[in-house]
């Protein structure tokens, strides 16, 4: 599994996206999302046939671009509300997407939270 940061932000375009596009294409197309193409997140991108995805993000002093081919099978793009640009992802589910396995038919745990704590005033 992928460790990153907390602070780093996983976006998924819902949109499928020509792999010819380079830095500056995939750059423009994240300015069109309103989100800060120099904020260090994790911006991804599928090719129509699926098979194909790139990863756009800035790093200190330039950017860099992850590129993945699937010899066999496909990236399984989970469905993104008509109304939303992208899908916020966490880095499981971009391990598994990365894997061509289709998260969106896993079910999670429901995680332990702590108890809410009143003020006694």
């Amino acid at each position: 599994m992928l460790t990153l940061p907390r602070g780093v932000r996983i976006y998924l375009a819902r949109e499928p996206v020509d792999m010819r596009k380079g830095i500056d294409g995939l750059s423009a197309l994240v300015r069109q999302f309103g989100e800060d193409v120099f904020s260090g997140h994790l911006f991804v991108f599928i090719s129509k046939r699926g098979d194909r995805l790139k990863i756009l993000t800035w790093d200190t002093g330039g950017f860099v671009v992850f590129y993945k081919r699937l010899e066999k099978g496909t990236f399984k793009r989970p469905k993104i509300a008509a109304a939303d640009a992208t899908l916020r992802l966490d880095a499981a589910q971009l391990t598994l997407l990365l894997e061509g396995i289709d998260f969106s038919r896993l079910r999670r745990p429901k995680l332990w939270q702590p108890p809410e704590t009143r003020n006694a005033s």
